[in-house]
């Protein structure tokens, strides 16, 4: 959207030393009146502190945008080589106990059972008294009384409870809520076209750094989306991701001879990556694809059914792959569950290409980029070849309506600023442009459509229809539409689902 547009291009000039004017906090970089300090952010900074731009507004949501992010990302490179995807997700649910074991924040207890002995998590700290008022919000505690209780009393101290034994006791009958606070440990794994090595720390570590602001439809067009996952990890636990990864250029080419490891951290402050760790080994195995592992807090138990839901609909949209998803509980297996949806079809969308801009959906700023940019030599080349649907005599019948100050042959850079509104106002407002290029579009097909809704739905009655392709505002659409009745676990009423 014009809104999301103009944001990226705030961001973006920030690292052109562009400020942000601010009254506290941050790198301080002069003063501006008034006497607020005007300071500097990258990209990353910006999107760690307002994070719910991305979708990463709560503990459960954050969960939920990294799988569905990451999910996306493997389809995409899959489809980018016309691969028919295979995606395997693993998510592992910690408690908080079992986390810092696994962080080294706390070692593991020895318990005697049997004639053996069971590895439990503990909160030892190596100290054996803690100040139990500063984790009680009953009364306070007297001076002689801190410590008195040991780290494994916090639950059932008489400061915590209320103080009587009457009121203790009515608390202990009722049935504990389990906590909400949890981490997680989550593996994306595809079959796609993998990264380079060298590419990798920018691909993942470099936020709005990515290779699809082209016109053409794509799933993701800013470079967050793994770069949140990152950033979220970063703020959550503190863990670096670890990507595994072979690069195939295209579907002939064959397997990588090496797979790449590597451990990747970000600069927030700078918008860098931080490599810990980059290595290769042979590909023995000739696997292609990418591994993705990230440990984040999350929230299971508010999105579980969110989680669910968008693999349920993802199943029907691409009933070209085979998605499979393991959920894990370490401290309760009762909990696991695994999802699974087969391959239906083998029939593809063709990959969407990349045109040109279309006159009647260009803006100042964009032309002003595609004139800094162009190769041309003269206006005329400039219209006919950076622009979609502007034939030579079109061209010169813009230029002559254009008036005084324009001339085929001037350079395209000597264009002053109000030539180039009174370019795009013309742009804007002729009507004799053709229908913008289509290919730039991957429509799912009505063939598709039905196979993913019989999959997944199982409906008694189905019918799919496909619309010509239709334009808004120089933007090319498709319109693809189903109608279901009954089916598998179907709600009473009317559900409308919208995908875009």
């Amino acid at each position: 959207t014009p809104a999301v547009r103009y944001l990226y291009i705030l961001i973006e000039n920030k690292t052109t030393k562009t400020t942000m004017v601010s009254s506290g906090g941050g790198r301080k970089k002069g003063k501006a009146s008034g006497g607020e300090v005007q300071i500097s952010k990258s990209p990353a900074e910006f999107f760690a502190e307002n994070q719910a731009i991305a979708g990463f507004d709560n503990m459960g949501k954050s969960l939920y945008t990294t799988i569905r992010e990451l999910v996306e990302n493997s389809l995409d490179a899959c489809e980018s080589v016309h691969i028919l995807p295979d995606i395997e997700v693993q998510i592992e649910e910690l408690t908080q106990p079992e986390f810092n074991v696994l962080r080294g924040l706390t070692s593991p207890t020895k318990k005697k059972v049997g004639s053996g002995e069971q590895v439990t998590p503990s909160f030892s700290t190596g100290v054996k008294q803690k100040d139990v008022g500063l984790f009680s919000k009953g009364k306070k505690l007297k001076a002689g009384d801190k410590g008195k209780a040991d780290s494994s009393d916090l639950g059932s101290n008489t400061a915590a409870d209320g103080g009587s034994n009457e009121k203790k006791g009515k608390k202990d009958n009722k049935k504990k809520k389990p906590s909400t606070e949890a981490y997680f440990r989550i593996k994306v794994r595809d079959n796609g076209c993998g990264m380079s090595h060298d590419a990798i720390p920018n691909l993942l570590g470099r936020v709005l750094s990515g290779s699809k602001y082209g016109v053409r439809q794509t799933r993701g067009k800013f470079g967050l989306g793994a770069k949140m996952a990152l950033i979220w990890s970063k703020k959550s636990t503190g863990v670096p991701i670890t990507i595994t990864t072979a690069h195939m250029p295209n579907a002939q080419s064959e397997p990588a001879e090496f797979v790449s490891t590597c451990v990747l951290d970000i600069d927030i402050y700078k918008n860098e990556p931080r490599i810990i760790e980059h290595k290769k080994r042979r590909n023995t195995e000739k696997w292609i694809g990418t591994e993705f592992e990230v440990l984040i807090a999350g929230n299971w138990t508010t999105y579980k059914s969110r989680i669910v839901q968008y693999l349920q609909q993802l199943a029907i949209i691409t009933p070209y792959a085979k998605l499979e998803m393991h959920y894990a509980n370490k401290s309760d297996n009762k909990r696991n569950m695994t999802i699974r949806y087969d391959r239906r079809s083998e029939q593809m969308p063709q990959p969407a290409r990349e045109v040109k801009h279309h006159p009647s959906s260009v803006n100042n700023l964009l032309v002003q980029q595609l004139l800094e940019r162009t190769r041309t030599k003269t206006f005329l080349k400039f219209l006919t070849s950076d622009l979609s649907s502007v034939s030579p005599a079109l061209g010169k019948r813009l230029i002559a309506e254009l008036g005084n100050g324009f001339e085929e042959g001037m350079s395209p850079g000597d264009l002053s600023d109000k030539q180039v509104t009174r370019l795009v106002q013309l742009l804007r407002s002729v009507e004799l442009f053709k229908a913008p290029d289509g290919s730039c579009l991957s429509p799912l097909g009505e063939y598709n459509l039905n196979l993913g809704i019989r999959k997944v739905l199982e409906p008694t009655i189905i019918a799919t229809a496909r619309d010509k392709p239709g334009a808004y505002e120089g933007h090319p659409f498709i319109v693809e539409a189903a109608v279901s009745v009954g089916g598998k676990e179907v709600k009473e009423g009317i559900t409308v689902v919208r995908f875009a």
